[in-house]
């Protein structure tokens, strides 16, 4: 039995069939996300953490909000926003198959319903969501992304998290880099995703999304030398590890000591970085 969410746009996918409830609860490895391509984006390391071992694991995608607002040109240019939001529920259905998701959700929400506390729809979709599985991890937008959007679907989705009983939230909770980097974290405070892995399949899934790759956007490039640029300048004083990496942030603190305040919370990992800069420059100076 599927799921029932406020929006009739609301759209659930099971890649390998069956009934969408049993695929939810079978979830590890969730990952929450503003749009369609962003899981794909944020998300790599989980995806192969869940193909190496599938008799085990399962990954569960869910985007929130309905692409309607993005940029088109080309073949694109043309489409309104109704079409666009069809092709981009079809192009995130694509990347679900290739990636043997469990389940691909898309809630279908505007991004104005999503950017407002407390909008009843969206927190009782992320309710179910979570009430439906248990997943031991679960990656969302990190709380410095310069998107709005990106920032909105983090936040409510923390509020989701928090409002779980303590035995229900999960153990890790990370917060992955899309629209800002997270290369200036100080090393302490950086979590290093291992994005390199399935280099074919990762150029398969960013390329599913050909409404924005062609519409002007190449993320499918971008992503990828992201990952591998990250990878070489880790460190300066030894090879390289990882073939790629996604940088994210811990963001489990926020979620296992609720009363935490997340503005204090992210602007400590820029003062940490403040304090690192200084003392090198007195170091040596």
């Amino acid at each position: 039995m599927s799921p029932r969410f406020s929006r009739p746009e609301a759209d659930v996918f099971v890649p390998g069939g069956g009934d969408a409830a049993v695929a939810l609860a079978r979830v590890t490895h969730l990952c929450v996300a503003a749009h369609q391509d962003d899981i794909e984006i944020l998300a790599h390391d989980a995806i192969c953490d869940c193909l190496d071992a599938p008799e085990v694991r399962a990954f569960g995608g869910v985007v929130v909000t309905d692409g309607a607002g993005s940029p088109r040109s080309g073949a694109y240019s043309e489409f309104s926003d109704a079409r666009m939001r069809e092709v981009r529920r079809d192009e995130q259905r694509r990347a679900a198959e290739l990636g043997r998701y469990a389940v691909q959700i898309q809630l279908a929400h505007p991004s104005a319903d999503v950017k407002r506390p407390g909008h009843p729809g969206v927190a009782a979709d992320l309710a179910a969501i979570f009430a439906g599985c248990a997943p031991e991890s679960v990656h969302l937008h990190q709380p410095a992304d310069k998107h709005d959007t990106h920032v909105a679907v983090f936040l409510r989705c923390l509020e989701a998290l928090r409002s779980l009983p303590p035995e229900r939230r999960p153990k890790r909770v990370v917060g992955a880099e899309v629209w800002r980097d997270l290369d200036w974290l100080v090393d302490a405070d950086k979590l290093a995703l291992d994005s390199g892995r399935r280099p074919a399949l990762a150029a398969e899934l960013l390329s599913a999304f050909d409404s924005q790759i062609s519409g002007g956007k190449r993320y499918d490039l971008a992503a990828r030398g992201r990952r591998l640029a990250h990878a070489t300048f880790h460190t300066s004083h030894a090879t390289d590890r990882l073939d790629g990496i996604t940088w994210a942030m811990d963001l489990t603190p926020l979620v296992t000591e609720p009363t935490r305040d997340v503005t204090d919370f992210t602007l400590a990992h820029l003062e940490r970085l403040r304090a690192d800069i200084a003392a090198r420059l007195e170091r040596y100076r």
